[in-house]
């Protein structure tokens, strides 16, 4: 099956109708799958079943109704340029899957990761990259930025905790030893009283 996110000719339309430069070899599609799995930490199962009805705005946010691993409805707020891009994608379509396939179904998972592996080898990375790759560094990201455990848990769905700690590769090290924090409280305390 060829994917529609890739293209023959140097202005040649997706089935979204929305044109893009092989210049760059990139199209909407391309920047709205990426960021989804990047900024929003999604499988590529859960990116790949929602709908264009699934994306709503709540209480300010907007945001995507998935199904998550083991059948688990959820509403996920999604990252400002992720919405950016999926309204860029998506164009005037009011229905039907967000991800589209060279024949206007539903993108399968196969076409998602030769898209991934293609932009990992324009941007020129070398190292073996795919859709849960991104979910990964998500993941990661979200730990070093130094978002607490429980919530990168709920964000990525994972059921154990232990399964998330995986990820913090900062955990190993030694500038966020619980030493450092506790000597720092004490030190402050000792001044003040």
């Amino acid at each position: 099956m060829r994917c529609s996110v890739f293209g023959g000719a140097a202005t040649a339309p997706d089935p979204s109708g929305i044109r893009h430069d092989e210049r760059y070899d990139r199209t909407p599609g391309d920047g709205a799958l990426i960021t989804l799995l990047a900024l929003n930490g999604l499988r590529i199962s859960e990116a790949l079943n929602a709908d264009i009805d699934d994306l709503s705005t709540e209480r300010g946010h907007r945001t995507l109704s998935i199904v998550r691993k083991g059948g688990k409805h959820v509403t996920v707020p999604i990252a400002p340029r992720t919405g950016r891009a999926l309204a860029l994608y998506i164009g005037e379509r009011t229905m039907g899957p967000i991800f589209l396939g060279v024949e206007g179904g539903r993108m399968d998972r196969y076409c998602a990761d030769r898209m991934v592996k293609r932009l990992a080898k324009r941007a020129g990375i070398d190292k073996r990259i795919s859709p849960h790759s991104l979910r990964h560094s998500f993941i990661t990201a979200a730990l070093d930025a130094g978002v607490p455990l429980r919530d990168v848990q709920e964000a990525a769905s994972h059921a154990d905790p232990r399964t998330t700690m995986r990820y913090d590769r900062a955990r190993r090290s030694l500038d966020r030893h619980a030493t450092y924090i506790v000597s720092t409280f004490i030190a402050g305390a000792t001044r003040h009283g």
